[in-house]
């Protein structure tokens, strides 16, 4: 028979083995953003076909160029071009809904983007879009 006080001790024993959860991100910013002609061409005149890109060059033309839609809104997060750069890597590592990205590729969408990390550093966003 099993002692009582074994089963304590194994029960904290398989407790502490568990894995640790990753820290919550918080929401370090937020937009919404129209995306225009404008925003499908990057400044080379090339069309872009990758939501990243869109929405880089989106806030390239908002922080950088001065171009803006109605509907732009201004963010304190991609007004840097460190943030901008690393765009790829967070809506690889948040969300955005396959529907979503085909529809934004195309323009004449409306987005509001999430920005989530700690602190001044982003990690992933979530992307939701709605058509014109």
């Amino acid at each position: 028979m099993t002692h009582p006080k074994s089963l304590r001790t194994l029960a904290c024993l398989a407790v502490l083995a568990l894995p640790i959860p990753a820290a919550a991100q918080d929401l370090v910013g937020s937009y919404v953003a129209y995306i225009g002609t404008a925003d499908l061409y990057n400044s080379k005149g090339a069309r872009l076909t990758e939501p990243w890109q869109v929405l880089r060059q989106d806030r390239a033309n908002v922080h950088r160029f001065g171009v803006s839609q109605a509907g732009d809104e201004w963010d304190p997060f991609f007004g840097s071009i460190d943030n901008r750069a690393i765009m790829e890597r967070m809506v690889m590592n948040g969300t955005i809904d396959p529907g979503a990205a085909r529809t934004l590729v195309n323009g004449g969408a409306t987005v509001f983007v999430r920005i989530f990390g700690r602190g001044n550093r982003g990690e992933f966003i979530r992307v939701t879009v709605s058509g014109n």
